[in-house]
């Protein structure tokens, strides 16, 4: 047994009662109070917890460590760490929030540019879009915290602007999260329209013929892009009546060569099959003519297709638009004439 009380210093509650506890632990993080303690019985000079930052293994119990070192290669997995006190944390609370941080491993210059603006409030109820404010023109702009994405796609867009879709204005990709800020477009999505009542048939056919015409500069980039998920939470109409197609964050660029998609994304029911893992093919750029089937139909009557039908020819249409065989569909342009034609008649 060992010849000291087993009580936090910190808040004094008694270890032995918290659970998993056990005075064989090299360290312990309180459970009363969050504070890190390492094991008495430990050699060590110092009463900090040193961590590799790589394999999360403690470093004061291995040979030869010295805190005092600038730089401890880790015996456990080589990793060389950075022993700098500055970046100590008091309690384990502390340290796994700065572990969380979407601007985790950002440089010192990325998070003073982005210090110059200012969080209004949240988008939605999305916690990772937030509405900004640039502190020194007043500008309004969009800033989105994604975990899913494909940075040559955003990369590629903030270079080559999309006519309707919001303009990036810069990226910065940090440990946890790609941070990108873009226009703020002011207007209403189809959703919100849609929570006021259904659409007409014939704004239903102008709203998607400008989203194909959308389409149709995506899929004929040099190398086509799919957006992949539209729905009407990405489909926004401005206040000056604009149609505008939002985040990419799902959206990669189409490969030819591979027959099935690496990872399935998407939205369910506006997923065309491919896209979740049936069909023959990958998602390609009738994998969004899909979707804009399924979203004609939600929109004219507000239910999806398999709980009810819009009428008339253009369900036609929107049979074809969402055939199971991605070859039989149209494409964005061949949509978009077959909707004038049907629209003016």
């Amino acid at each position: 047994m060992k010849d000291y009380n087993e009580f936090c210093p910190n808040c004094e509650a008694d270890l032995t009662l918290q659970r998993g506890y056990s005075n064989e632990l090299p360290y312990w993080i309180c459970l009363g109070c969050g504070q890190m303690l390492i094991n008495p019985e430990l050699d060590t000079d110092t009463d900090i917890i040193w961590r590799c930052d790589n394999c999360g293994d403690l470093l004061n119990a291995q040979e030869g460590f010295d805190e005092d070192l600038p730089l401890w290669k880790c015996s456990k997995c080589g990793y060389e760490n950075s022993l700098d006190d500055t970046a100590v944390y008091e309690t384990e609370d502390e340290r796994i929030s700065d572990e969380m941080s979407p601007y985790k491993g950002l440089s010192d210059e990325e998070v003073l540019e982005l210090s110059q603006y200012k969080d209004i409030v949240f988008v939605g109820d999305r916690d990772n879009v937030i509405l900004i404010e640039d502190i020194e023109s007043n500008k309004i702009y969009i800033k989105k915290l994604l975990e899913t994405y494909d940075r040559s796609v955003y990369d590629y867009l903030i270079d080559n602007p999309i006519e309707g879709m919001p303009r990036i204005k810069s990226l910065y990709e940090s440990k946890n999260c790609l941070i990108v800020l873009e226009e703020y477009i002011q207007g209403c999505t189809v959703d919100r329209i849609l929570s006021e009542g259904v659409v007409s048939e014939d704004d239903t056919i102008d709203i998607i013929i400008s989203l194909c015409t959308i389409l149709d500069s995506l899929h004929n980039q040099p190398t086509p892009i799919i957006h992949r998920d539209i729905k009407p939470s990405n489909v926004i109409v401005s206040s000056d009546n604009k149609v505008y197609l939002l985040d990419v964050n799902v959206a990669k660029f189409f490969d030819s060569n591979k027959n099935d998609d690496t990872r399935y994304l998407g939205t369910e029911y506006y997923a065309a099959p491919e896209q979740v893992g049936f069909g023959f093919t990958a998602s390609n750029p009738k994998s969004d003519i899909y979707a804009l089937g399924v979203l004609m139909n939600v929109m004219i009557t507000g239910a999806f297709p398999k709980e009810k039908r819009v009428s008339g020819k253009l369900w036609h249409v929107i049979e074809k638009c969402m055939s199971l065989e991605a070859d039989k569909r149209y494409t964005a342009s061949e949509l978009s004439l077959v909707l004038k034609n049907l629209r003016f008649e």
